[in-house]
């Protein structure tokens, strides 16, 4: 097995595979014999040649940073002695490369089992969803879905996958784009298609009035999605109840039937990375977007600040340049809020980044772009927005695990792929399948992590691997349960930014 590797010939450092101690020799066929100098960690980099304080660490073929010290050849870089390039807002001009989008994936089956909507969406799950308007009946909707499991408890939800509350904070005494950003997001969960059946409980007296929420949610099959107000009923939980059965009785005759994987959408989430993220997780979920975009299906990348270092690798494989001029828009909006937050840009990467060998956000974006491969930028969305076009989408959101993989729910994506190095357990409103970067993680936390990429380090071809994954991912299509669903780890975030009155 491997125990270092140099990633890309430019660079001047290479990545230990495994905890390495001082004094191992390490030896490359494209780059100089080195003797550590210090202990390195799994994950982390070491010098191949003398570095004098200012000069860049090349990794991945680009610049991360420059070291703040003289380094000499073998010794350990991290977070201490590097610092970041990057400031400030910049131009950019529009230079097109071809998009290779690296496929494989020979002899892989190209459909799923998946549920046909009304609306022609396609739905990987069927489930009922309470949501509610605004979090002071966050515990009605909780109370009335316990109560109709506990109808069912004998005999199961036949027909139906689950049944899930998503409470939030929400829906009342906000302003602007926040309030908007609330009513959004809840529209776009009634439309999501894996949802069969839809209740919508309100309060009656908050800023997201339920009259002007329905005008938002536009038309529905009004047999599976209700909606009421608590204040205007005697019994709330009771009629909730009542219209829950109504909806499972139509949703629990739904059946899966074979779909065209072209009707897959994937949302590419990372949290929690580490220094094998780039290596082994990130481009596995990159082989998976090119073969599924090659099929005619759908790949969402978001993060936007995890993409500050790396934007022009993504704005040069824009389709056109209406496309690159959306993109610079979504890079320097983004920095511009933080900018008007009087906070940082790069302040970035986290603690549990720079533990796992992580040092700049240059070096965090170059590994986190990585998941949505090669293929061409096809498509730009503002937060909230639902997918209008197929193929590899840029999704304008946060880098926070919640709140990011929410929003690529919301665009309409049926799963979400969350790769991780440190491990998190959480999940979104949809399947949030957890894909670990090296191996001591998955066998460390079985209940956490779905896949494991960490095979990649330890001489697995990544062809091989991505086949096992791009199947893996088909099986949970068809609906193979992944651990937040197990573990019944449900949640949703909704990003704000402003006053709360």
């Amino acid at each position: 097995m491997a125990e270092y590797l140099h990633i890309h010939p430019s660079d001047n450092v290479a990545v230990a595979l495994r905890d390495l101690p001082k004094g191992t020799v390490a030896v490359f066929a494209d780059a100089p014999e080195t003797v550590l100098q210090e202990d390195v960690p799994r994950g982390h980099k070491f010098t191949l040649t003398d570095l004098a304080e200012g000069d860049n660490v090349i990794k991945y073929g680009y610049p991360i940073g420059h070291v703040t010290r003289d380094a000499a050849k073998g010794t350990l870089i991290d977070h201490s002695c590097i610092k970041t390039n990057l400031e400030g807002l910049l131009e950019y001009k529009y230079e097109p490369v071809k998009a290779p989008g690296q496929v494989g994936g020979d002899g892989i089956r190209e459909s799923f089992l998946g549920f046909r909507r009304v609306d022609g969406q396609v739905g990987i799950r069927n489930q009922i969803w309470v949501i509610p308007t605004v979090g002071c009946v966050n515990g009605i909707c909780q109370e009335i879905v316990e109560r109709f499991k506990a109808e069912h408890a004998a005999a199961g939800l036949e027909g139906v996958d689950a049944v899930v509350a998503f409470p939030h904070n929400y829906g009342c005494s906000q302003l602007g784009g926040d309030h908007e950003n609330t009513r959004t997001i809840l529209s776009d969960m009634v439309h999501h298609p894996n949802a069969g059946g839809v209740l919508v409980v309100s309060l009656g007296c908050e800023n997201n009035q339920l009259d002007a929420f329905r005008e938002l949610v536009g038309p529905v099959d009004e047999s599976r999605v209700r909606m009421f107000v608590t204040q205007k009923v005697d019994n709330e939980v009771e009629y909730g109840l009542q219209q829950l059965r109504e909806i499972y009785a139509i949703a629990s005759q739904d059946r899966r039937e074979p779909i065209p994987v072209s009707q897959l959408r994937v949302g590419l989430k990372c949290g929690g990375s580490d220094g094998l993220s780039g290596i082994t997780a990130n481009p596995l979920l990159g082989r998976l977007s090119d073969w599924l975009v090659s099929k005619g299906g759908t790949t969402v990348l978001t993060e936007v600040p995890e993409m500050f270092g790396a934007e022009t690798i993504l704005m040069n494989r824009c389709k056109d340049e209406a496309t690159f001029d959306q993109t610079v828009h979504l890079i320097n909006d983004f920095k511009e809020y933080f900018m008007k937050q009087g906070q940082p840009v790069y302040e970035n990467p986290s603690p549990g980044n720079k533990a796992g060998g992580i040092s700049t956000l240059e070096e965090k974006s170059l590994g986190c772009t990585q998941k949505c491969g090669t293929s061409t930028v096809q498509g730009v969305l503002k937060y909230g927005e639902r997918l209008q076009i197929k193929g590899l989408n840029l999704l304008s959101a946060p880098g926070n695990d919640l709140v990011a993989s929410t929003a690529l729910a919301s665009a309409g994506c049926q799963i979400v792929l969350f790769t991780t190095g440190r491990g998190t357990p959480f999940g979104s409103f949809v399947p949030t399948m957890k894909i670990s970067t090296n191996t001591p993680l998955y066998e460390h936390k079985p209940n956490w992590i779905d896949f494991n990429a960490g095979v990649i380090a330890e001489d697995t071809p990544m062809d091989t691997c991505a086949k096992q994954f791009i199947d893996y991912v088909l099986r949970v299509a068809s609906g193979e349960p992944v651990n937040n669903e197990k573990n019944n780890y449900r949640e949703i975030a909704i990003f704000k930014t402003g006053v709360t009155l």
